[in-house]
């Protein structure tokens, strides 16, 4: 499939999840849980065959082969679990950078001061949009707004 017939059927699949967001975001969601769903499998089995060398990192590797599983299965059969951790990650990233922001402002001194308002400003941000996320209806439409516009940069890129 060539690159313009792709950009093509990221446009159409972006207008669709537009159209019907939930739809989308279950479609997300199914396709991020039964991914989660493998990689905590495999890190089961290899956190398995660890234990015998590495007791610790196997034990590691086994709690989070069912950390995984457990969440890519949640991800299977509640998709608003998806759109609760996703925003859930943001909120956390949005937290860190404010808190980094904070540290940035009050121990930098002269122009690198601007570093950490700006970092301050992203991370309200980013805990805005994580707080946002956490409804599957906006996820949704956030899903659809990112496939279209994929779509339509891929098919401005040139060869």
């Amino acid at each position: 499939m060539n690159k313009n017939t792709t950009a093509i059927l990221l446009i159409i699949l972006g207008i669709i999840v537009l159209a019907l967001p939930l739809l989308g975001l279950i479609a997300v969601s199914i396709l991020a849980g039964f991914a989660l769903a493998l990689l905590g499998i495999g890190l089961i089995v290899v956190g398995n065959g660890d234990l015998k060398e590495s007791f610790s990192l196997g034990l590691l590797e086994v709690i989070l082969g069912i950390i995984a599983l457990i969440l890519g299965l949640g991800f299977i059969i509640n998709p608003a679990l998806f759109s609760f951790v996703a925003g859930l990650l943001i909120s956390l990233a949005g937290l860190f950078l404010i808190i980094v922001g904070l540290v940035s402002i009050f121990t930098k001194k002269g122009e690198y001061r601007w570093n950490g308002i700006i970092t301050l400003i992203i991370g309200i941000i980013y805990l805005l949009l994580g707080y946002l996320v956490k409804n599957p209806f906006i996820l949704g439409i956030l899903i659809g707004i990112w496939l279209l516009l994929l779509g339509i940069m891929l098919f401005l890129q040139r060869d």
